[in-house]
């Protein structure tokens, strides 16, 4: 067995009297797909905060490549490899797609915000976008505004700005939200061929999507984690079966 590459060690965090992370443990090893779901308000959120580096456990340690990265903030952690894409679209509306990609290169270098009108023209930095931005499916649309593409290729933006990033390992959150049947097919077919890129840690509610990719799918309820295991392993787990996808057992 491989060694993680990304590995949570007994998270814990709480909001007043709320306990949103129980002394959650998970790892993520190279070249998987490592599912993450439950209902709402289980704690998924929150733990992958954690993990970013937006927000700091109570106790519980963050290790990357073995090494202990809970102090490190989110700039820190993106710039050892961790990318990152939100549930919520995150990508600048009125830059162009080639624009947004570009921040993301620029981003991964300390400091290097202020140069970015420049490297608009340079070849050395375009060149690989224009990679990213095909690798995601989106070539030919470099020109367009983000704001005049469709749901489904605004997450394939996010997708080519992680890439950017030069991954280690993606945290995906919920890339199938708001995609329709062909769009969520389309979205399952890229991320299986990005495993290969960096492993994924995918929080999703899509169990189609989920059963399609995942190599181990862990599963929260409550703030804990009840389960890890195989698609197989999952759907005959009992608790899960209560607590997550709504069976009566005998």
């Amino acid at each position: 067995m491989t060694e993680p590459i990304l590995e949570a060690r007994g998270l814990c965090k709480t909001f007043g009297a709320l306990v949103a992370s129980d002394a959650v443990s998970l790892d993520l090893r190279n070249r998987e797909i490592h599912a993450l779901i439950g209902p709402n308000g289980a704690g998924k959120s929150t733990l992958i905060k954690q993990l970013s580096g937006d927000l700091r456990p109570d106790s519980g340690q963050v290790l990357f490549d073995g090494h202990d990265v809970t102090a490190l903030h989110v700039a820190g952690r993106a710039r050892l490899g961790l990318a990152r894409s939100f549930q919520v679209s995150s990508v600048a509306s009125e830059f162009t797609v080639l624009q947004n990609v570009l921040l993301a290169l620029v981003g991964r270098e300390r400091g290097a915000f202020g140069l970015f009108r420049r490297v608009l023209s340079d070849t050395r930095l375009t060149e690989p976008a224009r990679g990213h931005i095909a690798r995601a499916g989106l070539a030919g649309r470099e020109r367009d505004r983000a704001a005049d593409l469709s749901h489904g290729e605004r997450r394939r933006l996010e997708i080519a700005m992680a890439l950017a990033q030069a991954p280690r390992v993606f945290l995906l959150d919920e890339p199938m939200a708001g995609l329709g049947l062909e769009g969520s097919g389309e979205m399952t077919a890229l991320l299986d061929a990005l495993r290969h890129e960096a492993p994924i840690l995918l929080v999703e509610h899509d169990m189609d999507a989920v059963f399609a990719l995942a190599d181990r799918i862990s599963v929260m309820a409550g703030g804990r984690l009840i389960a890890t295991g195989t698609v197989d392993e999952i759907r005959a787990d009992p608790e899960v079966r209560r607590a997550y996808l709504g069976e009566a057992v005998s």
